[in-house]
């Protein structure tokens, strides 16, 4: 099949080989669900579509990533992140701070800065800043302010967005995560806190998807620069 056609069949999945050319990003594979031939199949094709840019496949189970390193031994494996690149990354344009409230947060913060970075944006990553100790957030308040675009990740009651907004003027997404006790609901506390942020210029995707920020914030930052 020629790169030029806009749609691969594979049978089980049709592949966006024209998305690229549409939003300056080529698709990316959501693994979860699908089988881990079904996983390598894709990224391959994808691969082959755009072999001189990274192609990203996200929630990449453990026997996926087992055979997507047998069947693509290129690729790369962010275990933390639970996601795999395939292909080297574009030259970074601006830059993403992805800050973490506790270090239970992590995953989810990996995931948002794998997809900054496949996305074509430079990352620093800040972790465990979250609001019970308030003095750890203002101790990095500048490097806050240095950055094209802010990701926040947090649990819980979900309040660190909002302490950042009133710090910073930056670009900021808001990422409430699954982690927390049970009057939690999974998430949903900390996505409605951070809804209802009376901090301006807070904005949110769902709860867990960093994949959905880091896109966000790359394509910020990219224009930034």
């Amino acid at each position: 099949m020629s790169n030029d056609e806009p749609t691969a069949h594979l049978g089980f999945a049709r592949v966006d080989l024209d998305r690229e050319r549409r939003t300056g990003d080529p698709e990316v594979v959501y693994a979860a669900g699908k089988t881990p031939e079904q996983v390598v199949a894709i990224l391959r094709r994808l691969h082959e579509a755009h072999p001189t840019r990274a192609v990203l496949a996200t929630r990449v189970s453990v026997e996926a990533a087992a055979a997507v390193s047998v069947e693509l031994p290129t690729a790369v494996h962010d275990i933390e992140a639970g996601a795999v690149s395939l292909g080297p990354l574009p030259t970074p344009q601006g830059r993403v701070c992805v800050v973490a409230a506790g270090t239970s947060d992590g995953p989810v913060a990996a995931e948002a800065a794998l997809a900054c970075r496949v996305h074509g944006a430079d990352v620093e990553r800040i972790t465990d800043v979250g609001v019970a100790g308030i003095h750890r957030l203002m101790a990095v308040r500048e490097r806050l302010d240095a950055a094209d675009c802010l990701i926040v990740v947090a649990g819980m009651e979900g309040a660190l967005p909002s302490v950042v907004g009133g710090l910073v003027g930056v670009p900021m997404i808001g990422v409430p995560t699954s982690v927390g006790y049970g009057a939690s609901f999974g998430g949903l506390a900390a996505l409605l806190a951070m809804l209802n942020s009376c901090a301006p210029g807070v904005t949110v995707v769902n709860i867990d998807n960093g994949y959905g920020a880091g896109v966000a914030a790359a394509r910020i930052a990219r224009r930034a620069r």
